[in-house]
C-alpha cells in the first residue's frame, strides 16, 4: 500500500499539534514534519533535543507516522542536524532541494557533489536523502534529474519526485515519472493551476483542481512498483485560516485515495 501524508507546511500558520491533528482527520497515514527555514519549522533542527519527545508523542497520539521531512536547504550544518534528529525521532527521509541556477553548470557540479558528500553521512545516520527537481534550480527537469541519478548512485541518495516542478519545467509529469522512478524514493505532490513559475494559489494546488493529470501520475507510480510515501506540499497558506488549509488536505486526500484504490494501491 502506497501511504499518504501532508507536509506540515500546509499548516504553517498552527503548531505540530493542531496540524497532525487535522491530517489524522482529513485519512492521512502519516505526516513529513516541515523544518525549512524561514517558511515553517514544525522541527526546528536547532533545538531538536528539546522538541523530540514531544513530537513522537503528538504523532503517536493522532495514530500517524513520520514518514519525512522537508530540510529544502543543502547547507551541510542543518543537514547534518537533520540527520541526527531524524535518526532519534524517526523520521526515515530527509528532503531537499537542489540548490543553485538552471544551466549553470558549476552550480549543477557545486549541487552533485552536496549531495555525493552528504548521501555518505545520511547512510552513517540510518537515513535517507532525497531531492527533487525544482523550478529555477540547477536540477530543474527531468535531464538534469538523470544527470543526478548518473553521478549519485549512493543507496542512501533518492529522488524525490514533484510533478508540479515538472509541469512548470514545460514537461508532462506523467511522461517524466517513468524515467526517474527507479531511483524515486519520495514523491512530493500538489497540483499546479497554469504554467508558473509558482504553483498557484494554495487551493489550487490541492489535487484535483489545477491543471495536472494526477490520475496519469499516479498510474506511472503503481505500475512502475513504487512503494514510497507520497506527501501532499502545499505551499503559501500560512495566513489561511484553519478551516481552509484542512479543506485542502481533505480534498487532496479524497482525490490521490480515489485515484490509488482504483489503481490497487490502496
Amino acid at each position: 500500500m502506497i501511504k499518504l501524508g501532508v507536509n506540515s507546511v500546509l499548516f504553517g500558520g498552527f503548531d505540530f499539534a493542531t496540524a497532525a491533528k487535522h491530517i489524522k482527520m482529513a485519512g492521512y497515514d502519516g505526516v513529513e514534519i516541515s523544518a525549512i527555514k524561514g517558511m515553517c519549522e514544525h522541527l526546528s533542527l536547532d533545538n531538536w533535543k528539546a522538541q523530540a519527545a514531544e513530537l513522537k508523542q503528538i504523532v503517536s497520539d493522532n495514530g500517524l507516522e513520520f514518514l519525512s521531512t522537508e530540510v529544502a536547504s543543502l547547507d551541510e550544518t542543518r543537514l547534518l542536524l537533520a540527520f541526527e534528529a531524524c535518526a532519534a525521532i524517526g523520521i526515515p527521509i530527509i528532503n531537499v532541494g537542489p540548490g543553485g541556477k538552471s544551466n549553470v553548470e558549476a552550480d549543477f557540479e557545486r549541487t552533485i557533489d552536496m549531495l555525493a558528500k552528504m548521501a555518505v553521512k545520511a547512510e552513517e545516520f540510518g537515513v535517507t536523502l532525497c531531492c527533487k527537481a525544482h523550478v529555477g534550480g540547477a536540477i530543474y527537469n527531468t535531464a538534469t534529474t538523470l544527470r543526478a541519478m548518473e553521478r549519485v548512485t549512493h543507496p542512501a541518495f533518492g529522488v524525490d519526485m514533484d510533478p508540479s516542478h515538472i509541469y512548470r519545467a514545460g514537461e508532462n509529469p506523467a511522461d517524466a515519472l517513468a524515467p526517474v522512478l527507479s531511483a524515486t524514493k519520495h514523491v512530493h505532490i500538489r497540483d499546479c493551476k497554469g504554467p508558473g513559475p509558482n504553483p498557484g494559489t494554495p487551493p489550487n494546488q490541492a489535487c484535483g483542481r489545477g491543471d495536472i493529470d494526477l490520475f496519469a501520475y499516479c498510474k506511472v507510480m503503481v505500475d512502475g512498483g513504487y512503494k514510497g510515501p507520497v506527501c501532499l506540499e502545499v505551499i503559501g497558506a500560512n495566513q489561511l485560516e484553519l478551516a481552509q488549509v484542512a479543506v485542502i488536505a481533505a480534498e487532496s486526500y479524497g482525490y490521490l485515495n480515489a485515484c490509488l484504490r482504483m489503481l490497487g494501491a490502496r
